[in-house]
């Protein structure tokens, strides 16, 4: 009879779980807001990055890239940093 009780017992407690799984499953929306999201804090910093470096060059006599490039990819790592950390947390 303890061992029915027992298999009773994770029968039942396999089944909680599993309405609780169910029950916090992601939405179609919560999932886009959430790549949404990511998106943006990828996107963010290298536009940043970019138009920073733009103005900085633009102020700079004659031909030069060198800031554009240098914040650009500056705002790359800040925007891939960005996403780790938030999907690590």
């Amino acid at each position: 009879m303890s061992q029915l009780d027992e298999l009773r017992k994770q029968v039942e407690r396999q089944a909680r779980r599993m309405k609780k799984a169910e029950h916090e499953r992601p939405t179609l929306v919560g999932l886009t807001v959430y790549i949404g999201t990511l998106g943006l804090l990828f996107v963010l910093p290298v536009i940043g990055g970019a138009y920073l470096g733009q103005w900085l060059d633009d102020m700079a006599t004659g031909y030069s890239i060198h800031w554009t490039v240098s914040l650009l990819l500056l705002g790359v790592f800040i925007g891939a940093l960005n996403v780790y950390l938030f999907i690590k947390e």
